[in-house]
């Protein structure tokens, strides 16, 4: 009998449940909010802050420009007059630690080492510094663009804004024009550091696509492998496991009527029952180790040759299509198992085979026209499914099932007949 549910409670239920969404639907919208936070906060992705993936003239026009930028610091160090006589040997040597520093805070940023790579770009500002005291400014100011842009690029943006900050007093002091040009320089500066950042980060995010993907198609590849695992233990459990079972019962029976004392016709009887499913078992065997090479006869070549020993009719319609192996497999073993019945339970009886493509499914009708004469009432789905061969209906029906499909048995006049539907 059916449960009857209050509607009180049906509504308090909906309710709750509309409560919960609304309440799932905040958690995302506040989770979505906090993972923008978080990207505001955060450091360029390691893909980023690599040069994998950036293309050869890129990467030549970005050493040219190192090349050009340094050539400038050094000999605008030279032409300002402030590095004369003794100090002569100061440019190169201040040039050498920024180079250094511009190294090793390449490898800081990518440990995302915030205090590292700050107390790096401090050691080149502080060489700026030097070489705008010594009255260098156009050196001085071209180090600390340099470092502005390093660090909008690369460090977390509330870090390489501040550290823009920090230099724009040096802008101010160092430029001629004043505060009018420290604004452009600036501007220039956080402009070229986050297009530099923006251009980084569009690569990373498509390396990380790219990583996404390669793990989804091995995942992928492992599901499939499983399933084929799958399907490879559900052959050999249907060839192997229940004719060998049933080999050994006959065979144990057989050694208890030895002992027994029965007469010989009895247990010459049963032996050659077991003889005749270990040929079968073989021969069932042989076509699951053709089905799982992929180079297994067409479906109604099989099951004409099921039904040559039965003598019965085989109709095939529809136009004949390649099959996927777990389809194939699923017509074959109901046709057996539903043959199998017929000789056991209605020996003689006259049996149909109709097997059909359709457009988007195949089809497996099994009928027979019953006993000659009653023996022990009608068959019933249970009977099928501990029928000799051990396959078992239930079980196929389980496989079609599996498939998207159906299978359906049960008496048909005085007959019974066996119908499979599978998605093909």
């Amino acid at each position: 009998m059916g449960e009857k549910r209050d509607p009180g409670l049906a509504s308090t239920g909906t309710g709750a449940r509309a409560s919960a969404s609304t309440s799932r639907g905040e958690r995302e919208r506040t989770g979505s909010g906090r993972a923008r936070v978080a990207s505001w906060r955060s450091w360029p992705s390691r893909e980023a802050l690599t040069r994998v993936g950036v293309p050869r003239g890129r990467i030549v026009l970005d050493h040219t420009m190192i090349a050009v930028l340094s050539i400038l610091v050094v000999t605008g160090c030279y032409t300002s007059g402030a590095f004369d006589g003794w100090y002569a040997p100061l440019p190169p040597l201040g040039f050498g630690l920024c180079a250094v520093a511009a190294l090793r805070y390449h490898h800081t940023t990518l440990d995302h080492r915030l205090a590292a790579s700050l107390g790096l770009l401090a050691v080149i500002a502080l060489c700026g510094l030097g070489a705008y005291a010594a009255g260098a400014p156009t050196p001085a100011t071209v180090i600390w663009i340099v470092i502005s842009v390093m660090a909008m690029e690369r460090l977390p943006l509330p870090a390489g804004l501040a550290t823009v900050v920090v230099l724009v007093a040096g802008f101010v002091e160092a430029d001629e024009t004043g505060i009018i040009g420290a604004g452009l320089t600036t501007a220039a500066v956080l402009l070229a550091g986050y297009s530099l950042r923006l251009d980084a980060e569009a690569r990373g995010a498509g390396f990380q696509l790219l990583a996404q993907e390669r793990l989804a198609r091995e995942a992928e590849a492992a599901s499939v492998a499983l399933a084929e695992r799958a399907r490879i233990a559900r052959e050999i459990h249907d060839v192997l496991a229940h004719s060998l079972s049933a080999q050994m019962v006959h065979l144990e029976v057989a050694r208890l009527q030895i002992e027994a004392g029965a007469h010989r016709s009895e247990i010459l009887k049963l032996v050659t029952s077991a003889r005749s499913m270990a040929r079968e078992g073989l021969a069932e065997t042989r076509h699951a180790l053709s089905a799982l090479r992929g180079d297994m006869a067409p479906v109604e070549d099989y099951l004409r040759e099921l039904a040559r020993e039965d003598r019965a009719e085989v109709d095939v319609t529809g136009e004949r299509r390649d099959l996927p192996a777990e389809a194939s497999q699923a017509v074959r073993r109901v046709a057996q198992e539903a043959l199998t019945n017929v000789r056991k339970h209605a020996p003689g009886a006259r049996t149909t085979i109709r097997f059909a493509y359709g457009r988007d499914e195949i089809s497996l009708e099994i009928r027979d026209s019953g006993p000659p004469r009653a023996v022990g009432g009608a068959r019933g789905v249970e009977e099928l499914g501990s029928s000799g061969s051990g396959y078992g209906l239930l079980g196929m029906r389980e496989r079609a099932e599996l498939l998207g499909g159906s299978l359906d048995a049960g008496p048909d006049g005085p007959g019974f007949a066996v119908r499979l539907r599978v998605p093909a």
